[in-house]
Order: structure tokens, then C-alpha cells, then sequence
């Protein structure tokens, strides 16, 4: 698989459980494997908008059954019966601190952003110039006020999001 992909939303409903000790995940009613789900280089993200983390998939042994690289991108919270959601995310991020769910300093989100995030965002303090991997970090500065960074990741068209259009989370 490329380095990045173009889908920011990939097909695969259910629940999972990771075992910290083996890296072996766990899926009820999901559907590893099968075409337009989960495959070998994507990443997982685990927890409700990944809040609990991500993980680079390294092999897939069945439709409920994958193994992940490691779990330096995770937060370390137990992971049972948990929401997921599958991407085609730059896999450099997974483990740049920057860009990590354990990182205090701000709130980082990575989203594939198409044309129509784009439009969406004008206007917005999320207000972003181009399609492709964008990373947004929010932050409250000294006198409460909300602020965003963002950082183009990978500038690319054809970025296919899973909503229309919800990224930026504007």
C-alpha cells in the first residue's frame, strides 16, 4: 500500500477488543479483509473519533480477526467491545507525538479533506486552502480564546471523506 491513502472513512461496522500483550484485535460483525473494508497499511482508529487512539494494521487474518504494528499511538485505555473506524491516514502520524492522542498540549485531529471540506471551511477559524491529509490542532490560548493550527500533511485531490462534508469539524 501507498504511504497515504485517499479515503478518510473506510467500510467496516461492529465493534473491536485489542489485546495490548499479543496486538491482536478482535472484531464482532466487522468485516476485515473484504473489499472497500479494513486492509494490510490502513490505520485503525479506536474509540469514538479515534479518541482512544490509532495503530498502523500490519496483517489481516480473517473478517474478524487483524494484528496492528504497535500501540505507541494509543492512549493506553482498555479496549473492549469499542467503536472503530477504518482510514487510509498518512501512517507517519501514528506515531508522531505531535500528532497523537496522548499529546496535552493540544487537541490533533488528521482528516482527509475534499474539495466540498474545502467550501465548508471558509470562513471558519478552520479555514483551509487545499485537498489532501490536513492536521488541525486546537488550542485555547492564555485568554480562553480558541485557536487552530493546521498543516497541510499531504496535499493530494481525490480525497474521499466518509461524510459530506464534516472534515474540517466546522
Amino acid at each position: 500500500m501507498a504511504l497515504w491513502g485517499n479515503l478518510d472513512n473506510k467500510g467496516s461496522g461492529g465493534t473491536v477488543s485489542l489485546n495490548y500483550a499479543t496486538l491482536v484485535v478482535t472484531g464482532s460483525g466487522t468485516t476485515f479483509g473484504e473489499v472497500g473494508a479494513a486492509e494490510t497499511g490502513d490505520v485503525i482508529h479506536f474509540g469514538p473519533k479515534g479518541e482512544i487512539g490509532n495503530a498502523v494494521i500490519v496483517s489481516i487474518a480473517g473478517t474478524t480477526q487483524l494484528s496492528i504494528a504497535s500501540t505507541a499511538g494509543l492512549s493506553g485505555v482498555g479496549i473492549a467491545n469499542t467503536d472503530f473506524n477504518i482510514s487510509g491516514l498518512p501512517k507517519y502520524t501514528v506515531l508522531d507525538s505531535r500528532w497523537s492522542k496522548t499529546n496535552t498540549e493540544y487537541e490533533p485531529h488528521i482528516y482527509g479533506v475534499a474539495e466540498g471540506g474545502i467550501a465548508a471551511a471558509q470562513g471558519t477559524e478552520y479555514a483551509l486552502t487545499h485537498e489532501g491529509w490536513v492536521g488541525i490542532q486546537t488550542y485555547n490560548d492564555s485568554d480562553g480564546n480558541l485557536r487552530v493550527k493546521s498543516e497541510v500533511l499531504v496535499a493530494m485531490s481525490g480525497i474521499t471523506t466518509g461524510n459530506t462534508p464534516t472534515y474540517p469539524p466546522v
